[in-house]
């Protein structure tokens, strides 16, 4: 699908999308939990439904209604059926889900696309190697087979933090207790925290333990020698999810596509943010401040899906250096590559390395059709730019991968556009 925009000024009032990395943890809370829990505020976009048909698969009972899923758990434990699990192109839905399948010693099929296969998982598969656990990866799924050991684990602290997600999910309700060692420099930490964060409001408990030599330490707390201390995460056996009912708070990774469009001379204030939320993409408000006033600076090792929303201001302010963009490489897109091909289209310059994006200044109208490259971000990063120069995009279905009111809101802020 096509959408051609006209440069105009969007104005007006919007409540942020719900937090689509809260759900998908809330949900598999929910869904591991004996008895039956209702999650409210839920947008049923393209992942979330990739996580909802994985627990479906594996026995739980589900009834969505509007924006709202009631859901009756199982223990993956005592799942006594082979499975075969949607992911869909959802690396969430995947890495939260292979240690699930690897509970109750059913033989387990996760497909998806090519590109989700594409994407690292070779933590779980050296896990499966060292426990002696089937592990067979194909180019649209994997299968798995036997039972996750409870033990010492132990990484480098710049592994994705779904790997660490995935753990935390299966680990309490192993007999044995559990820890998880991150080896510094530790990244994505607030991805970790929200998953501490659901698992405590599921009554299950996992937290940051003392590492030798630190004192304290609690979840959602950051000892100050951080850089260069392991974050070690203690996680007790024997426990089992509580149901309950919960809301999911608004989504910061995609209110920042419509806070951006008051970079663009816009006057538009997002609704409905937790202000002391563990998002950490809640920092772009501070590094879109940053853009505003000039060439600015800024990590992305802990908020890796800000990226393009980023590029996108640096090219139509000041430019901008970005920091901790590795990862960026292994999303649905290479979405450093693709910004500056897509970018470059409007004459801007962009200089891709390793672990560093430098994007300067001076902006202009495509003189040709955008490509939004199967990527929701990329897509809803290049819309928001081309309500300033405008011009036509293709591929916008692909916002309703996280996103799938996101056109319908920029209509509600007066932006003027085209679908076809």
């Amino acid at each position: 699908m096509i959408v051609t925009i006209t440069p105009s000024k969007a104005s007006g009032r919007i409540q942020a999308p719900p937090s689509k990395s809260m759900a998908h943890r809330l949900l598999l809370c929910a869904g591991f939990s004996a008895g039956t829990s209702e999650i409210s505020n839920v947008d049923f976009s393209e992942d979330i439904l990739a996580t909802l048909d994985c627990l479906r698969a594996l026995g739980a009972k589900i009834v969505c209604k509007e924006s709202c899923v009631i859901i009756s758990g199982i223990d993956p434990g005592k799942v006594t059926h082979p499975g075969l699990l949607p992911c869909r192109e959802c690396g969430s839905t995947l890495r939260f889900m292979i240690p699930a399948c690897l509970m109750s010693g059913q033989e387990m099929c996760l497909t998806g696309s090519r590109t989700l296969f594409a994407r690292p998982l070779n933590v779980y598969e050296d896990i499966c190697r060292e426990q002696n656990l089937r592990f067979e990866k194909r180019e649209n799924s994997l299968t798995v087979a036997g039972k996750l050991l409870a033990g010492r684990y132990v990484f480098p602290g710049n592994i994705s933090s779904q790997f660490v997600s995935g753990l935390l999910f299966a680990l309490p309700l192993l007999e044995k207790s559990s820890t998880i060692t991150l080896l510094p420099p530790v990244e994505s930490r607030p991805y970790i925290d929200l998953t501490l964060d659901a698992l405590a409001q599921f009554g299950v408990k996992a937290a940051v333990a003392p590492a030798e030599g630190m004192e304290g330490g609690s979840v959602g707390t950051v000892p100050s020698d951080a850089a260069s201390s392991p974050l070690v995460i203690y996680v007790p056996g024997g426990q089992r999810y509580q149901a309950g009912n919960h809301e999911v708070e608004g989504d910061y990774s995609n209110a920042a596509f419509f806070e951006a469009l008051t970079l663009l001379g816009g006057n538009v204030a997002v609704d409905g943010l937790k202000e002391d939320s563990l998002q950490g993409d809640r920092i772009y408000r501070e590094y879109f401040a940053r853009l505003q006033e000039g060439f600015a600076e800024a990590d992305l090792s802990d908020c890796p899906d800000l990226g393009p929303v980023l590029m996108a201001a640096a090219a139509a302010l000041h430019g901008g250096r970005f920091t901790g963009t590795k990862r960026l490489k292994y999303k649905e897109s290479d979405r450093g590559a693709v910004m500056k091909k897509e970018l470059g289209r409007m004459k801007v310059r962009v200089d891709v390395s390793e672990n560093e994006i430098v994007v300067y200044p001076g902006l202009s109208r495509p003189q040709e059709i955008l490509d939004g490259h199967h990527d929701h971000r990329i897509v809803m990063a290049l819309a928001v730019l081309l309500s300033l120069t405008g011009g036509s995009l293709r591929g916008t279905e692909a916002a309703a991968k996280s996103f799938p009111d996101f056109f319908d809101g920029l209509k509600r802020l007066g932006i003027k556009m085209r679908l076809e």
